[in-house]
C-alpha cells in the first residue's frame, strides 16, 4: 500500500519559516518525481514545487526564491523549506507523485501565516 503522510505545518507570523515533511511508504521513492501542492480556503489546489528523481527542481512563481524543495532518497522523505512566509501562503499543503496519483492524496498539513 502506497502512503504519503505530510507533517510539519503550524502557525507562524509573516516573515517566519517552516519546514514541511512528507513520508512516502510502499513505493520506490527514489524513482519518482515528487511535488508539493497547496489549497487555500477559497482556492483550487495549486502546484507549488517539483523535484525530479535526479534532484532537478521547479517552483511556482509565487514561491520562487522563498521555498526550497528537497528529498532524502535513503529515508523516503520529501521536504519543503518555506522562508519569508506571507499570509497568502496560508493553505493545506500536500505532497504527491508526478504524474499525480489521485488515490494518493493524504490529509495534508495546515500552514497558517498570520500576525
Amino acid at each position: 500500500q502506497v502512503l504519503l503522510v505530510e507533517s510539519g505545518g503550524g502557525s507562524v507570523q509573516p516573515g517566519g519559516s517552516l519546514t514541511l515533511s512528507c513520508a512516502v511508504s510502499g513505493s520506490i521513492f527514489s524513482d519518482k518525481t515528487m511535488a508539493w501542492f497547496r489549497q487555500g480556503a477559497w482556492n483550487q489546489r495549486e502546484w507549488v514545487a517539483t523535484i525530479a528523481r535526479g534532484g532537478g527542481t521547479n517552483y511556482g512563481d509565487s514561491v520562487k526564491g522563498r521555498f526550497t524543495i528537497s528529498r532524502d532518497n535513503a529515508k523516503n522523505m520529501l521536504y519543503l523549506q518555506m522562508n519569508s512566509l506571507k499570509p497568502e501562503d496560508t493553505a493545506v499543503y500536500y505532497c504527491n507523485f508526478i504524474p499525480v496519483g489521485g488515490q494518493y492524496w493524504g490529509q495534508g498539513t495546515q500552514v497558517t501565516v498570520s500576525s
